[in-house]
């Protein structure tokens, strides 16, 4: 159940219930793809740096190490050893970006697995019988997720999919969650809104999928190359359509500045591999920009990634040492920069959470973004 507490402006401070335990929103969900986050951050690492939910991806998981191997070892939550609520993709994404490897019909996607080229079948019963193997606490609807840039004709019949598919996954996630055997039985669903840059396909198709009564929605299909001003555009048309009464997660986004103009429009949920991915290549995040620790004008900085910082990276060692570690190729350096990049995100989420509450969002959000644009380096 999602509880809304406060709004400030289109800004929502809420509360999702789960079986799981309850997700403060706005929340950044940290992501694992494969049950772990990238970097050698372990479980007792994402408790320490505030992380509310984990992310892993369906297909990943499913190629290897199977989820019937993860169902017979009692799920991911144990298979993991996190207690925290989980979300697991849908794999639609990933199995769309596997463009050379795979064929699209009515019934669902084959390809060919990325790791050993074993032919593989996916529609919306399997990708929920999947996510149920894995027994995650939120799943996501199996969708087609069509290149922005596809001709409106496309377009078209690609959501027109969408819609059939995310009907069948409902279907299914029902059957599944009335099994006795089903480890969670409580699974969420969340469907996904598609239609790339043409406002009128997103109106329609939120308005379609808002009559299905999931547990949440989600916008897919942007972050992928379209510019952020279009981005926020399609978020301004679409986000009003979908239910005010349930969460509503924007998928793979991203930059902080990214999150900011987002949660001004209304949004709750987030993900993003730039975190971790920035983090393995030496680049953090502070509230002065981003910073580039393999600069040479760190080889003598004593300071912390960011003053006042309270991650382990930070309470401990210095950007000298840390860059030190990266020149070095020591795995502890970019650890170390990852378990930052998280707790910045995450910390930045509870900052926003509290300036919704007191009612000074909007004034948040313009400090901030002024901080992020100044000292990139």
């Amino acid at each position: 159940m999602y509880e809304l507490l406060k709004r400030d402006g289109a800004a929502r401070r809420g509360r999702l219930h789960t079986v799981h335990g309850v997700i403060e929103t706005p929340v950044f969900m940290n992501v694992g793809t494969a049950a772990a986050i990238k970097g050698a951050v372990s479980t007792e690492d994402l408790e320490r740096i505030g992380t509310q939910v984990e992310l892993s991806n369906t297909y990943h998981l499913h190629v290897r190490p199977g989820d019937q191997i993860i169902r017979k070892l009692g799920g991911l939550h144990k298979f993991m050893s996190w207690e925290k609520p989980i979300l697991t993709d849908s794999g639609g994404f990933q199995v769309f970006s596997l463009a050379g490897l795979r064929r699209i019909k009515e019934e669902g996607v084959y390809f060919n697995s990325h790791i050993d080229g074993k032919k593989i079948f996916m529609g919306p019963e399997e990708s929920m019988q999947i996510q149920s193997n894995l027994a995650s606490t939120i799943a996501m609807a199996f969708d087609e997720c069509p290149s922005s840039v596809a001709d409106r004709e496309y377009m078209e019949r690609s959501v027109a999919r969408t819609t059939r598919w995310l009907e069948r996954c409902k279907r299914e996630m029902d059957r599944l969650n009335s099994l006795t055997d089903t480890i969670n039985r409580h699974q969420m669903l969340f469907g996904i809104n598609q239609g790339g840059v043409y406002e009128d396909i997103r109106i329609s198709h939120a308005k379609e999928i808002a009559d299905m009564d999931l547990d949440g929605y989600a916008v897919g299909g942007l972050a992928v190359g379209e510019s952020h001003e279009e981005m926020y555009r399609i978020l301004d048309a679409v986000v009003p359509h979908l239910p005010q009464e349930k969460p509503i997660y924007l998928m793979g986004v991203g930059t902080p500045a990214n999150i900011l103009e987002a949660v001004d429009r209304g949004v709750d949920f987030f993900d993003c591999v730039y975190p971790s991915r920035n983090g393995r290549h030496g680049h953090v995040y502070t509230k002065q920009g981003k910073r580039n620790l393999f600069n040479a004008k760190y080889e003598l900085d004593e300071r912390p990634i960011e003053e006042g910082c309270q991650c382990p990276a930070c309470r401990r060692y210095s950007r000298a040492y840390i860059r030190h570690l990266l020149k070095a190729k020591e795995m502890l350096g970019m650890r170390l920069c990852v378990l930052h990049n998280l707790y910045f995100y995450n910390h930045l989420m509870e900052e926003i959470r509290q300036a919704i509450e007191e009612g000074r969002f909007k004034e948040y959000k313009k400090k901030t973004l002024e901080g992020l644009q100044g000292g990139k380096s």
